[in-house]
This record gives structure tokens, sequence and C-alpha cells, in this order.
């Protein structure tokens, strides 16, 4: 188990984790999840000895091993597997032992001929594997996972989800893929304006209680708002009054007692929306009979034929390595095909996000400047406002490329292809360097965009819930399926898995849509009986509230008609007067005393409902 209390984390004047306090018990797998930058990656440096706090303590039993996922690569092995092997813990040696290596390494995509390469001689995709692979090995108490699923194709993703499902101890997820850590955590620890909040269950139940408690919350401090204005009113009126001061001063130590609840600071979101250009042919772009390799023995794309309309929905899939990018070169027109052509209507207008596109961004140049060139008009105004959209606010557009990070720099390439209108889109991973909120945003932005998509990706959610036609680089070549991903796996599969290696995901667990509409009905049922409890209290300090209001209304009133009948020596109406202010003074002075009975029913009845959630 792994005890967290009072974690404080600040970079200069930066407040990045604030009394940060949980614990790992026995057997949990928790998934961490929080908006980009707000500390998920340092509370992991934390938790591995790799960064210290500011202040608080981290506690674990003796012996209690962890591992992380780090980012630093350094290999000594004379072979993969050799490497691999060093990895496994320690008085245990010997041909079962160095077998589980191997399996752990298959399952990542190493073949018999990667075992016995140098692994300084991988490609940086497979040295990520080797690292992830020598964490696995170790069998540590404690998993910190940092993004595993980064270089890994779909058939090594749904491998590790398996494994994952299996672990005998605790592990610590981060993983901008919504629907693999929904399949492996039991409970979800959020990052949430510097503190952090555990619940039981999966993301979208996490998520939805952080939005009803913000909401409840700022239900509450409009609530205490009116109240303290409620007290102020009764402090000034009666003030001055001998006979009130007992109540006055009451109200005031009340007062000061109170806490004000400050207003929660407005939080940025990134809002995706495609600029669309008109187009009105069927076909943007087409390929015929086409052919490519990097050398004559290894042609990577051979004979694809494939029309691309206005509204389709492609994903492009298979294992790292053969070919999905250079598809995307080729459509895009950066690379020539060996043979065969493709052929792009007169009016297709392409927005191409690539992986070395990133490295084609000036260093030099700032955000707002790379962006501004990006559009047709050069409109610096357009500029501010998609690098507003894109995060980068105020004088974080001015930054220049060079200091970004690699996802804020995938942010600006995103931000360029928002500017330029277009009618097809080439997206080659864009949600590498998303966070899952993000991800949801661009995922509407693609739903919305009325043009033709074609996506490279290895998320299964993203799959599900976008491809409609899918191009499947295995089995030694390219072919286009038409339909869904689902029916994919139904009727064709990964060559690659067998039932003793993968267990794959039940069809209840695939439907994005389906978990949604269950979540949404879940909380309407929570919804609908909340507020057969509650309506009835809220309504009876609504009226307390309005009596109140009336009643001092109708008392400024008589008090301005005493004072008439006095300077005029009324004193049949200097009488009845007299005794209606009293009346209407006992009636306000019970009203406040309902109206805080009433409100503290409610507030408890809210706080028992917000228990059970």
């Amino acid at each position: 188990m792994l005890q967290v209390s009072g974690l404080n984390k600040s970079y200069g004047s930066r407040v990045l984790l604030e009394d940060v306090t949980f614990s790992v018990n026995p057997g949990e797998r928790v998934g961490l999840v929080g908006r980009n930058g707000e500390g998920k990656t340092t509370l992991f440096r934390m938790l591995s000895g790799e960064e210290e706090a500011d202040d608080g303590q981290i506690a674990k039993p003796k012996n209690y091993s962890i591992g992380y996922l780090s980012q630093h690569l350094s290999f000594t092995g004379k072979t993969v597997l050799a490497e691999g092997v060093k990895s496994l813990p320690k008085n245990e040696d010997g041909w079962e032992e160095t077998y589980k290596a191997e399996e752990i390494l298959a399952g990542l995509g190493f073949t018999s001929e990667h075992l016995e390469l140098d692994p300084n001689t991988l490609s940086g995709g497979f040295q990520v594997r080797l690292q992830l692979g020598k964490v696995l090995i170790s069998s540590p108490k404690l998993l910190l996972l940092d993004e595993p699923t980064n270089y890994l194709d779909i058939t090594s993703i749904r491998w590790l989800q398996a494994f994952l499902q299996t672990w005998d101890g605790e592990i610590v997820l981060i993983t901008h893929d919504r629907e693999f850590m929904d399949s492996i955590v039991t409970h979800v620890l959020g990052i949430h304006r510097r503190k952090v909040k555990k619940i039981e269950g999966a993301t979208d139940k996490y998520y939805e209680q952080v939005v009803l408690e913000e909401e409840i919350y700022e239900q509450t401090r409009q609530r205490e708002e009116k109240r303290r204005e409620q007290s102020q009113r009764f402090i000034d009126r009666f003030r001055a009054q001998a006979s009130r001061a007992r109540a006055v001063q009451s109200r005031i130590k009340l007062l000061d007692k109170q806490e004000k609840l400050e207003k929660l600071a407005h939080i940025s979101e990134l809002e995706f929306a495609f600029r669309s250009a008109p187009f009105p042919g069927q076909w943007l772009v087409r390929a015929e009979n086409l052919h490519f390799g990097y050398t004559a023995d290894e042609q990577l794309i051979s004979g694809l034929n494939l029309a691309v309309g206005k509204e389709d929905r492609i994903a492009v899939i298979g294992p790292n390595g053969r070919g999905k990018s250079t598809l995307l070169g080729l459509l895009a027109g950066e690379l020539k095909p060996s043979q065969g052509e493709v052929l792009p209507n007169q009016n297709m207008s392409l927005a191409y996000f690539g992986q070395t596109n990133i490295n084609r961004l000036h260093l030099d140049q700032t955000v707002e400047g790379e962006i501004m060139d990006a559009h047709p008009e050069h409109s610096r105004k357009l500029a501010r406002d998609i690098c507003g959209v894109m995060m980068f606010e105020g004088d974080d557009a001015l930054k220049k490329v060079k200091v970004l990070s690699g996802g804020e720099r995938s942010r600006v390439l995103l931000g360029k292809l928002l500017v330029r209108p277009a009618n097809l889109l080439l997206l080659d991973e864009p949600t590498n360097h998303l966070d899952m909120g993000k991800i949801d945003s661009l995922l509407e932005a693609i739903d919305q965009f009325p043009g033709g998509v074609i996506m490279v990706t290895h998320s299964e959610m993203i799959l599900r819930s976008v491809a409609t036609r899918l191009i499947v680089f295995d089995r030694g070549k390219v072919q286009l399926f038409e339909g869904t991903y689902e029916e994919f796996l139904d009727r064709v599969g990964w060559s690659t898995e067998d039932d003793g290696q993968l267990t794959v995901l039940r069809r209840s667990q695939g439907g994005r849509g389906t978990k949604k509409k269950e979540s949404r009905a879940a909380r309407a049922n929570s919804i609908t009986e909340r507020s057969k409890v509650l309506s009835p209290l809220k309504k009876q300090i609504e009226e307390a509230e309005r009596q109140i209001m009336q009643l001092e209304t109708e008392l400024e009133q008589d008090n301005a008609d005493l004072l008439r009948a006095v300077e005029s020596n009324q004193s049949g109406k200097i009488s009845a007067l007299s005794i209606a202010l009293h009346t209407k003074k006992e009636r306000i002075d019970k009203l406040f005393v309902e109206l805080d009975r009433v409100q503290r029913e409610h507030d408890t009845k809210l706080a028992e409902f917000e228990g059970k959630s």
C-alpha cells in the first residue's frame, strides 16, 4: 500500500499540487487523470523518487518495489533479450524466467529476430517498448505507467490491456485513451484545481462528479452570498435601534464567522472547429493501383485502389512500420508512388496533420506567427482567436516554437489546420499529445466536419467512435475494408492474435455511445431522486426569502407613513402603524429562524446525496 499525505509542489510562483493526500490500497488499479500541465507526470516522478516534493510525505511498506516507465533510456545488454532478462526479479533465474521475458517482449511486438538485435540499434519507438517491457518483466509491487500505449500498435495495446487486467499488484496509470483506462482501472484519481480526488469506478463517473460538485459549489456560493446580503441588510437596518442591539450583534458575529466562498476561476477548454471549404463533387481524391516502397525489395503498398468521398470517415490501422503514415504522405502529394497514381479533385482543399509536419514548424517563429502564416489573408485577429482556442492565451501566443514542448507544438500544428478552410482532413495520430477532454473535443469537431476525414490511429475508442471504413495493413498487405471497426473484429480480426495470448474486449465494453447513454440514464435517475427531496425544501427557502423581502419593503413604507402621522399628530394612525410595525418585525424574525432551519435541512440532505454518489 502507498500512502501520500499533504504533498505540495511548486515551480517558482506557480503552485502545481497543493495538500495532495490519497492512498493506493492493495490490489487497486488507479487511473490518474487531469488536464495537460496539471501535474500528473510530476506526481509520478515524486512517487518514483525521481523528484522531491516541497512538503508532505510518501509512505510505503518496507521492500515495496515500484516500477516506473521512465523517459530516460539506457541499455547495456548485448541483445534485446539479454536486456530484458536483466530485469527479472532477483534470485529467479533459469529457463522458465527467461521464457517469461520472451513472452512479455513478444506481446509488445518483438519478433524472434528483434530479440537478437543490439538494443541500441532499435528505432526510438521500439526502445520505448523495450523500456516498458523491462518494467513489466521486473514484476514490481506497484506499476507507474505514464502513457504506456505511446509507440504501441493496436495488437500490442490489446495484449498490454489483457496483461494489466490480470496484474496482481497495484497500478497507477496515465493514458489519454479513455477506453483503455476504463477497461483496466478499479479507481480514478483526478488532479483538478491543484487538489486530488479519488473515486471508485470509471472515468465517466469521476468527470460527472467533478461537474456536479462544481455546480453545487457555485449554487452554495450564490446562496451564501444572498444570505450574507440579507444579514447585512438586517444589520444596516437595525444597527441604531437599542431594542435590536442583541440581534444585530449576533448577526455581526455570525457574518464574521461565516466563511466566504470564492468564485471558481474559469478553466479554458480546448474547442476544435475545422473550417470547411465547399465541395460540389462526389470524390475528393482517388488512388488507382497504388504501389510504394522505400526499396525495390520491400513494398509497403501494393495495388491499393481507393476513392474518398466528401463525407467519408476512414481509419488507417495496422502494426507500426507497415506504411500507414506513408499512405497519408502519398495522398497528400508529399511522396510519389512507384506505380499507379493519386488523383485529387481540382476542388479538393487539404489540411494535413503529419508526425513529420511538427518538425517543419519554424523554431524562431512565434505561435501567433505560425498560425497567421497559415491563413490565406494573414489575419492577425483570426490567428489570435485560434491561439486562444488552442490555449495559447495572451502573451503565450508570443512564445517561440523552440521553447514549446512536444504537446504544445502539436497544438500549434492543429491550430494551423483550423485556420485554412478544407474539405479533406488527413490526420496522423493527432491525439498523441492531447488529454481526454481535448480528445473528446477533437472527435466532436470531426463529427461536425462536413468534408472527408482519413485518420491514422491506434486508439480503439476512436476507431469505434469515428470510422465507417478502414484501410487495413495486416498479413503483409494493405486492403480496404468496407465497414466499422467492430465489423472488422467480428469478420476478419488481427492475424497476430490468438485465443491463448489475448482477451478480446467484450462488446458491452466497446461501445462509447452505449456507455454514455448508461451514464446519462444513471445521472438522470440520481437527479430525479434528488429533485423529489430537495425541490420542496428549495421552494420553502424561496418563499421565506420572498416574504422577508416583501415585509421589509412594507416596513419601509410603514416607517414613512408613521413619520408623516407623527408630524401631522394623527394619534389613531400612529397607534395602528406602531402595532403593524411591531407585528411585521416579529414576523420577519420568525421567518429568519424558519429560513435558517430549512436551509440547514436542505444542506444536510444535499450532503447525503453527495455521499451516495
